[in-house]
């Protein structure tokens, strides 16, 4: 039984239910329901899909997440990112026509969802840890951007070439800018203000909805069809029927990919959302892993009824915890206002000008252009500040899935050579204390001692830094005025040493044994210290000794060097 709660939390917290807490979710759920729905739409339209694969999305996911997630106001349907995402993988392919798209797009959320749920299976919710926040704000920032070019067709009521390279559709534009359909703009720019507004003087009105009733009455007034006003027109009535989709291996290899970038972006935009509203709770219930199994079910299972890729979205999530959501029992009733609109009101939507779901996007996707990380990383991390802007270049001119992969590619590279070249500082001890720091940031008021070098090393050692680390020494011992008589390494910044450094080391020891020059170790921890006894280095050279501080060193030194039995205590002192 305690394992059954363990994939379905909502069991676990309905125990403590109340009508207090009903009564807020159903608040909440009736909120974020009527936001869904011309959002849902307006979603789907970037994916190039029809409206109503918004609504199927929006409907059997967050069902199932609402039994098996482990946030209990995550908001799970459809996002802007995740269909930026389709629609530019699907549409790099060389597909049959519009059924055969429509086929690999649901296709593809049950293929994104058995790799998260394999990924829960296996644990591998770490792997997210991967995607740095400078690549995640430089890819959302320019996929924003991409996003509110997608929809000028919409906007701008002319027929604008699908492409994802900001250029491509910069210079179509110039060419086609006279042909604008002059009532679609205005109907474009109405929408916009109207939402701006409302955020800014009314933010708890359910503004997308209001919107959306009063487009399609003045369009059905005034006949807007007749006006050349693009319109939803026919939108299926009833729930999605269950079909199992299928593709075959090649569009499998193919989508490869496309379904493994969706499924770690889809993983980190609910993670970090769903994270920000536990600090906000105080609470700790999040566990990645039932995150990645409970995502990946709820895009199986939506697969199975006609659902594109979905995930936890920013600003739903947002709605709902502002609404008071207290458990997953709100997106029951955010599901059942989509069923009930899906059985009962699709006709209402026939006159909903397309522009209007464009003016939903356009504004919905200007709050993911963050400005001000950008700058915050300018001031004070500019390695950082320039992978975000590779990625954010890369995704606007090149591609989005390219632009995501080599952001991530280029931040692992640069963790790699920032540990193959670790920080390495020269200590002195501060005067009258038994504190020991860098030279370099405190040269007034610290003591160095005659023939005697102290280097600490900030990072682990292992094959790709033990040539740097082994040059980096023999250079500062060069660097010394007095020939180095006693080498002593502060380790305490040490975690890991593989074989390839222990090999280094050795032979390092050696050479300085030679010269006639002691090596002292201090602060090694316990896995180290049972390495150096493995290896045997501790009995292989007599001018090498390991102590538990810099102190005990240095008055060791001062003391001439310890002999063998000092030596041998203090090695057992400091072995556990």
């Amino acid at each position: 039984m305690k394992q059954l709660l363990n994939y379905f939390p909502l069991f676990a917290w309905i125990k403590s239910y109340d009508k207090i807490t009903l009564k807020r979710d159903f608040t909440a759920g009736l909120t974020v329901g009527i936001m869904l729905i011309p959002q849902g739409m307006a979603y789907a339209m970037i994916a190039g899909l029809p409206p109503v694969y918004g609504l199927y999305a929006a409907l059997f996911p967050q069902i199932v997440y609402a039994f098996m997630g482990t946030s209990r106001q995550l908001a799970v349907g459809p996002v802007a990112m995740d269909s930026l995402l389709v629609a530019a993988g699907l549409g790099a392919l060389s597909l049959s026509g519009p059924e055969e798209y429509l086929m690999l797009a649901v296709f593809l959320a049950l293929f994104m969802g058995a790799i998260q749920l394999l990924m829960g299976g296996l644990k591998l919710g770490f792997l997210v840890n991967f995607l740095s926040r400078p690549v995640i704000s430089g890819f959302t920032s320019a996929a924003a951007i991409i996003i509110g070019m997608s929809q000028l067709n919409h906007l701008l009521g002319i027929a604008v070439p699908r492409s994802n390279k900001i250029h491509e559709l910069f210079f179509f534009l110039i060419d086609l800018g006279p042909q604008v359909h002059l009532i679609t703009f205005l109907i474009s720019v109405f929408g916009v203000a109207f939402l701006f507004l409302s955020k800014k003087y009314f933010p708890k009105l359910p503004a997308a909805l209001i919107l959306v009733i009063i487009a399609t009455a003045l369009v059905a007034q005034f006949n807007g069809e007749a006006l050349g006003i693009n319109l939803v027109r026919e939108v299926p009535k009833g729930l999605p029927s269950f079909v199992f989709p299928t593709a075959t291996p090649e569009k499998i290899y193919a989508l490869l990919p496309l379904a493994l970038t969706l499924a770690l972006i889809a993983f980190m935009e609910a993670i970090s959302v769903a994270k920000a509203i536990e600090e906000k709770e105080k609470k700790n219930e999040l566990n990645p892993n039932q995150e990645l199994i409970a995502l990946g079910t709820a895009n199986i299972v939506g697969a199975l009824f006609q659902a594109y890729p979905t995930t936890g979205g920013f600003s739903r999530t947002a709605v709902n915890y502002d609404a008071g959501a207290k458990s997953g029992v709100s997106a029951l009733f955010s599901a059942l206002v989509v069923g009930l609109t899906l059985l009962f009101f699709t006709s209402f939507f026939y006159f909903l000008p397309t522009a209007i779901l464009g003016a939903i996007i356009v504004v919905a996707v200007v709050r993911l252009i963050d400005l001000n990380y950008p700058q915050y990383l300018w001031k004070n991390n500019r390695q950082e500040f320039y992978i975000l802007l590779f990625t954010f270049f890369i995704t606007l001119f090149i591609g989005i899935k390219e632009g995501i992969l080599l952001g991530v590619f280029v931040a692992l590279l640069h963790m790699v050579y920032q540990n193959t070249s670790p920080h390495i500082a020269v200590l002195g001890r501060i005067k009258d204390t038994h504190y020991f720091k860098n030279i370099s940031r405190f040269s007034k008021d610290v003591v160095t001692f005659p023939e005697v070098l102290i280097l600490r090393f900030d990072g682990q050692l292992f094959f790709g830094n033990q040539a740097y680390f082994k040059e980096k020494v023999s250079s500062l011992m060069d660097e010394q005025k007095q020939p180095v008589k006693h080498l002593v390494i502060a380790a305490a910044g040490i975690n890991s040493i593989d074989a390839s450094a222990l090999q280094m080391l050795s032979l390092l020891i050696e050479e300085l044994n030679k010269k006639d020059t002691k090596v002292y170790w201090t602060g090694l921890i316990g896995p180290l210290r049972d390495q150096f006894h493995k290896v045997g280095l501790l009995d292989q050279f007599e001018g090498l000794y390991v102590f538990s501080s810099l102190e005990a060193a240095i008055n060791a030194i001062q003391g001439n060097a310890p002999s063998a039995i000092e030596k041998t205590i203090a090695t057992q002192q400091n072995n556990p």
